[in-house]
């Protein structure tokens, strides 16, 4: 193992999901079946390297020119689950993300727009084909957003200080797993009861936008929040008193209860914990 496989990428969350192979038709579920054979399978760490290694020529390779086959690997209860990388598709969403947040200059300087524009020409011809098209991963970079702890319990909370040894040592990691119809449940009840205590707010648009994304897969998925790169940022200690899942029950179990006082304080201990964490993408 090089130095290019050792080092972490320190910025990025995810939110997968992880469908049965029953989910997918043929030909792709003999393909996920027999990539789920192998061992060794790939981290999210070999994932974002591989991406950010097509941004080194000139011009950068704004999105792969062919679509990953590769994915994450789970088995739950004895059932094999696969969570598709999709790193086209995904490229093509984080691009129109990134012209919406990067001054104009900074954009060009980076990706130029002739190289946007191709991107964007091979997107509109590949949504012809592909209308129903969504991806199974969700990734956050240098916070976690609220909303995704809405799907999880603090019970659910998977915290390793360090794994492995030598070259091949990992840590802090922080997940949480827990299945789909949980998953979907959570957000039912969230949105129930933001909607009754609230008139409005980015959490209840969140929250629904998470709902409605999980719609679209198998109800016996698994759903996976992973801190991933964003651990390493972190540090274990941080890490280790991060108990963001438990934060966002106790608001929401406040609001049920009348207790706008109490909701609004877990609320405001939430976002200054995480704008703490996304201040460090502007530290030198």
């Amino acid at each position: 193992m090089g130095l290019a496989s050792s080092l972490q990428v320190p910025y990025a969350a995810y939110l997968r999901v992880y469908e049965p192979l029953a989910a997918f038709p043929e030909p792709e579920r003999s393909h996920w079946y027999r990539y789920a054979q192998r061992g060794d399978p790939p981290t999210a760490q070999d994932e974002l390297r591989r991406s950010l290694a097509d941004l080194l020529p000139t011009p950068p390779v704004a999105v792969p020119v062919h679509e990953s086959g590769d994915a994450f690997v789970a088995v739950v209860d004895g059932v094999t689950c696969v969570c598709p990388w999709r790193t086209r598709l995904r490229g093509w969403e984080a691009l129109r993300t990134l012209a919406a947040t990067l001054p104009a200059p900074v954009l060009d300087a980076a990706l130029p727009p002739v190289v946007r524009r191709q991107a964007a020409d091979d997107h509109e011809r590949w949504l012809e084909r592909n209308p129903d098209a969504r991806p199974w991963i969700r990734t956050a970079t240098w916070h976690v957003p609220v909303r995704w702890f809405a799907l999880f319990r603090a019970e659910e909370r998977e915290y390793t200080e360090r794994s492995g040894e030598g070259e091949k040592a990992e840590g802090p990691a922080l997940r949480y797993r827990t299945p789909m119809v949980e998953a979907r449940r959570r957000v039912a009840r969230g949105l129930k009861v933001l909607r009754e205590a609230l008139d409005e707010s980015p959490l209840i648009d969140g929250l629904e936008d998470v709902g409605r994304w999980l719609e679209e897969f198998h109800p016996r998925s698994l759903v996976e929040l992973d801190y991933g790169g964003l651990a390493h940022a972190l540090g274990g200690d941080r890490l280790a008193e991060d108990h963001s899942a438990a934060d966002v029950t106790e608001g929401l179990e406040a609001l049920r209860a009348g207790d706008g006082a109490r909701a609004g304080e877990v609320y405001q201990r939430l976002v200054e914990r995480w704008r703490e964490a996304r201040e460090r993408e502007f530290a030198s």
